[in-house]
């Protein structure tokens, strides 16, 4: 049975290719919400994002898919990446969607909302396409700025943590 604080957690590692998965959900949501005209999907998104930031992808069926089902079943040995970068990254994800349900279903600015939502869909479509995570990369900047201390992430503070080649090289 899983105790509250197990469930406010994040995976670390993440296998990069369910996070390419996650983002190619939202990159088509997105898009139908925007070309069809679907303010509630948009509602959608942003609980998803809420649900992937707060619990990892235990509480999302995106999540869940990606994990569970899409992942395990591609012809590719799982490529493990820092987890709190990702996190991070659904925390832009948080607030991108949030703003664009604001301003679409609070506020009615259904133009203002979608544009939003589309610059969403365009940083979640490097991620799914390329595997580009402009969160994962304001991350590391943050972190290279001291603004996020290194213990939050060790393995991205020390490169010879995810390479350890280099620290030979060095020695």
């Amino acid at each position: 049975m899983r105790t509250a604080r197990s469930l406010f957690t994040f995976p670390n590692p993440v296998n990069e290719y369910a996070a390419r998965t996650v983002a190619t959900g939202v990159v088509t949501m997105c898009i139908a919400a925007v070309a069809l005209d679907l303010p509630w999907l948009v509602v959608v998104v942003c609980l998803g994002f809420w649900a992937r930031v707060l619990t990892g992808p235990t509480l999302s069926p995106l999540g869940q898919l990606a994990t569970r089902v899409v992942a395990p079943r591609l012809p590719l040995e799982p490529r493990l990446v820092a987890g709190p970068p990702k996190r991070f990254a659904q925390g832009v994800g948080v607030a991108f969607s949030t703003t664009a349900a604001v301003l679409w279903v609070g506020l009615g600015l259904g133009l203002a909302g979608k544009v939003v939502l589309v610059a969403l869909a365009a940083a979640a479509f490097l991620e799914a396409a390329f595997g580009l995570c402009l969160g994962c990369k304001t991350f590391a900047l943050l972190m290279r700025a001291g603004v996020i201390p290194p213990e939050v992430c060790e393995s991205c503070a020390d490169i010879t943590r995810r390479h350890p080649e280099l620290a030979a090289e060095a020695a």
